[in-house]
C-alpha cells in the first residue's frame, strides 16, 4: 500500500504568521498602527510575490516597505529586514507540535510547502519539534503559491500518490484553491473564521481534530 501523505503550509497553519508579524508592526511602529498595517501587509505580499521571483527576505522587506508607505509611513532605518530577522522565532500553534506527532504515530509521512526560503523553514521546523519527510519551498522551485510550483516538485520528488495525499492549510488563496485545482484533496484550517469554502475538503478550526479527519480522508 502506497505511502500517506500529509503536506503543510507552515506559517498560518502550523506557525501562528500573524501574531508574528503584528508584534513586529507593533515595535516599529506601535499597537495602534499594528492591526490596519497587517491587513496592509497582507493586500501587498501577493503583489510581490506575484513579480519577478526574488528571496522570501527580499519580499518581506519590500512588502513591508509598501504596506508602511500606503500608511503615511516609513521603516525606521536599519529595520528593512526586520521580518526575516524575527521570523526564525515564532512560534507554533499550541496545538500543532502535539497533532503533528500523532500523526507521525498513526504513520502518515509528512511535508512542508512553503512560501519561504530554506534558512527560515529550518529554523520553523525545529520549533514545531517534528521531522519532516519533504520540504519544498520558495527558493527551490522559484515562484510562490497560489502557482503550482510546490506540489508539482513535491510529486516529482516523493512519488506520492494523488489518491494517499492530503493539503493542509489556513490559506484559500494561496493553498487552497491551487491544491484543488490540481486535484489534490484538501483541508482548510479557518483559524479566523472566514466564510465556507467549497473547495476545501474539510474545514477544521484548528489542528486539534486534524488528525481523525485525515484518518476519514484517507483509510489505512
Amino acid at each position: 500500500m502506497p505511502d500517506r501523505w500529509a503536506t503543510f503550509d507552515c506559517y498560518g497553519t502550523l506557525i501562528d504568521w500573524d501574531g508574528g508579524v503584528s508584534a513586529l508592526l507593533a515595535r516599529l511602529f506601535g499597537p495602534g498602527r499594528a492591526p490596519d498595517l497587517l491587513a496592509r501587509y497582507h493586500a501587498a505580499e501577493p503583489e510581490v510575490e506575484a513579480g519577478p521571483y526574488r528571496a522570501y527576505a527580499e519580499v518581506m522587506a519590500e512588502s513591508l516597505a509598501r504596506a508602511a508607505a500606503g500608511a503615511g509611513l516609513a521603516v525606521p532605518a536599519g529595520e528593512e529586514d526586520a521580518l526575516a530577522r524575527a521570523l526564525p522565532r515564532w512560534e507554533p500553534f499550541p496545538e500543532a507540535p502535539g497533532a503533528l506527532a500523532e500523526l507521525r504515530r498513526r504513520r502518515w509521512r509528512l511535508a512542508l510547502l512553503s512560501n519561504s526560503d530554506r534558512d527560515l523553514i529550518a529554523a520553523s521546523a525545529r520549533r514545531l519539534g517534528v521531522p519532516f519527510d519533504a520540504v519544498v519551498v520558495a527558493e527551490d522551485v522559484r515562484s510562490y503559491k497560489p502557482a503550482h510550483g510546490h506540489w508539482e516538485r513535491f510529486l516529482a520528488e516523493t512519488g506520492a500518490a494523488r489518491d494517499r495525499h492530503v493539503h493542509v492549510a489556513g490559506s484559500v488563496f494561496h493553498d487552497v484553491a491551487p491544491a484543488r485545482a490540481l486535484g489534490v484533496t484538501c483541508v482548510w484550517i479557518n483559524r479566523v473564521g472566514g466564510a465556507a469554502d467549497a473547495a476545501a475538503d474539510r474545514e477544521l478550526p484548528d489542528l486539534r481534530g486534524l488528525p481523525d479527519a485525515l484518518e476519514e480522508l484517507v483509510p489505512r
